[in-house]
């Protein structure tokens, strides 16, 4: 083994990350903490690290962990193709398609206690059962926990003497587009089950409208209560004043009456929830526009009754209690453990800290529910995961950590895109909010300085950031799903029609040369490779010269640009880290200012209001020069490589980066 150059390693993953933000903000004195680790560490000075590609969450916190590029590792997008159907993905957050050797398994076979926290990229399950390597989730990239023990969504309510009766409405709304008045349903008329969870492990999804893709994740929508406001009867411990309203969970199968309290001054200002009218505490009681962590009640779902934590905060009371809206976070499965690895840092991390937050994804136009209840999550969420870790880092004496946080990309994918404003809110909102996030970011960060007192090197990078391009997507580059439009203007993708001559929404495989599924890929249909192949597999170069021939030529009708920046076939695309039997026949990103917040984007974009897709890279503490900046081009396969070497361990099995030795503290 190596001399290691410093005995205690933090990295701090956050993704989507922006270092082009991040030097704006810093400059402006928002991130004091960054600033701090900036004037102590080594980086560049536009603290750039040269991304990979593709430019999104599972391929390059893979390059991050192993040293290798994606034509290596074998991970190519958010999900991976299907090797039996050309319009079908697979979900890729699964550390066994892995074909590269991931650093902190070095690390746990050299003696080094390591704790990989949430790290979406080929990190869970764990990759080597050395007991030197402790592994929480990894499964998907919003939180711990979010894709293992979440069992019901967001819901916002609205209570109003004005209706009549209480429903349930799933999946009914967007942003602030609630009804806030229902008088015209029947009890009972409107009620649905809540709706499952998209499934991600496998899954054929075309992209015919804005809303089928990444366009549609800021309306992501969410359930909706509508409930009429009373005067409270038949109640044991009811103030005689109160009014009643009832909660729904569990798309209806859980009813919760609850009071609309009035203070001293007359002005009704609270809420309180209750499992029945017969009983006499409350589950939560809460103030007018106060966000309330944690609160333990019931869920079910598949017929199974679970124990769970939400957060809520009421957004508005009227005075005289005959109005009333209020937002519910997701709820989580309290006991679920099954992520952890070993299973007792679950017990210790929720005797000690409590339960994993709930994430959050509303509000992608209205002001409330971005920064009173998406934001405010969030806060939770940061809250919570800079405890846990600093508990387990200080219960469990960890040499090296891998961990990620992702609130800036789950709240960018809500508002980034906006940035140039909407009909509803200004630019400056906008501006307003992501600087927001980025303050929330540094305060999260503060939370770690400690340690560099204590002799830790700490490291903040990202796997990628997000632009709000100029122009704006072409249904082209979606990593959602398959690409139909465009290829289908280009005389690629066919669809089948009805009788009556109406598009329907399914591939007609016999007309369709070419798909373009997920975010770069294009797929030849290949007599003999694919179910439905009409393409000679001879004529198979000269499909690919008018495909790419035809992408090049695709223009942008209001400016006349073009759309794509670089077709490759997958042979030329090794160039760029891509290729390979995980890749299409033909790789290709979208030309700046026609691209979606990340994915189809060249590492190297640039969007509106100072974004970038570029990650970042700041480093400081024992082993690296202090104050320090290079001029070296780091790139994501050099992180990995440097890590090893300051932890004096080998380099994993088959990195493909190098050292970034011009910022190591001694001659490399």
């Amino acid at each position: 083994m190596r001399k290691a150059l410093t005995d205690k390693i933090l990295i701090l993953g956050v993704d989507g990350l922006d270092p082009r933000l991040t030097v704006k903000y810093v400059n402006k004195g928002l991130m004091p903490n960054l600033k701090k680790l900036i004037d102590l560490g080594a980086q560049r000075e536009d603290l750039v690290m040269l991304g990979g590609q593709p430019t999104g969450t599972p391929p390059m916190w893979t390059t991050l962990a192993t040293g290798a590029y994606p034509v290596t590792h074998g991970i190519t997008c958010f999900h991976k193709q299907s090797k039996e159907d050309l319009d079908v993905m697979e979900y890729a957050l699964d550390s066994r398609l892995c074909k590269a050797e991931q650093l902190w398994n070095v690390f746990a076979e050299a003696g080094k206690k390591t704790l990989v926290w949430h790290w979406p990229g080929s990190s869970w399950p764990p990759s080597s059962q050395n007991p030197n390597l402790h592994v929480v989730d990894g499964t998907s990239p919003g939180a711990p926990n979010m894709a293992s023990a979440q069992v019901e969504g967001e819901i916002v309510l609205v209570a109003s003497d004005k209706t009549e009766a209480v429903h349930f409405r799933a999946k009914a709304a967007t942003d602030a587009n609630v009804p806030c008045v229902i008088t015209d349903l029947k009890p009972g008329s409107d009620f649905m089950p809540m709706s499952e969870e998209v499934k991600l492990l496998s899954q054929r999804h075309l992209i015919l409208k804005e809303t089928d893709g990444e366009m549609g994740l800021s309306d992501t929508p969410f359930d909706v209560v509508l409930s009429p406001i009373k005067d409270a009867k038949g109640w044991v411990a009811a103030p005689a004043d109160a009014k009643e309203f009832t909660v729904l969970f569990s798309g209806g199968l859980i009813r919760r009456p609850s009071l609309i309290l009035k203070n001293s001054q007359g002005i009704y200002d609270k809420v309180a929830i209750y499992k029945s009218k017969k009983e006499d505490t409350p589950v939560v009681v809460l103030d007018n526009d106060v966000f309330t962590r944690e609160i333990i009640d019931e869920s079910i779902k598949d017929d199974i009754h679970y124990i769970v934590n939400r957060n809520m905060r009421v957004l508005e009371i009227a005075e005289d209690g005959t109005y009333l809206k209020m937002w519910i976070s997701a709820a989580m499965n309290i006991a679920e453990d099954s992520v952890w690895h070993p299973r007792y840092l679950y017990k210790l991390v929720t005797e000690n800290v409590g339960y994993p937050t709930p994430t959050s994804m509303v509000g992608g136009a209205d002001k409330a529910l971005i920064s009173k209840c998406m934001k405010a999550n969030w806060d939770s969420s940061k809250d919570w995961q800079a405890a846990a870790m600093n508990l387990l880092i200080e219960k469990e004496n960890y040499d090296v950590v891998f961990s990620h946080f992702h609130n800036i990309d789950l709240q960018s994918h809500m508002i980034v895109k906006h940035m140039k404003g909407n009909a509803k809110l200004s630019e400056a909102d906008y501006a307003k909010f992501v600087e927001d996030v980025y303050v929330q970011t540094d305060e999260y960060i503060a939370e770690f300085l400690h340690l560099l007192d204590k002799n830790w090197t700490i490291f903040v990078i990202s796997d990628h950031a997000a632009v709000c391009p100029e122009h704006g997507p072409h249904f082209i580059g979606d990593m959602l799903g398959v690409n139909v439009r465009v290829m289908q203007e280009l005389g690629f993708t066919a669809l089948k029609k009805d009788a009556a001559g109406n598009e329907l929404p399914e591939i007609d495989w016999a007309n369709t040369k070419a798909i373009a599924n997920r975010a770069n890929h294009i797929y030849l249909n290949i007599k003999g490779r694919d179910k439905y192949g009409i393409i000679d597999p001879k004529d198979q170069y000269e499909v690919e010269e008018e495909i790419m021939t035809a992408l090049y030529g695709y223009k942008d009708k209001k400016t006349g640009h073009r759309v794509i920046a670089v077709a490759l076939r997958n042979k030329d695309a090794l160039l760029l880290g891509m290729g390979g039997p995980e890749s299409g026949d033909i790789i290709y990103w979208t030309a700046e200012g026609y691209n979606y917040d990340h994915f189809d984007c060249l590492s190297t974009t640039l969007g509106y209001g100072d974004t970038s897709v570029s990650p970042i890279f700041i480093g400081a503490g024992p082993g690296l020069k202090k104050g320090f900046k290079t001029d070296r081009i780091i790139r994501q396969v050099d992180f990995a490589p440097t890590i090893a070497v300051l932890g004096g361990v080998r380099m994993p099995a088959q990195c493909e980066g190098a050292p970034v030795y011009q910022i190591l503290s001694e001659e490399f």
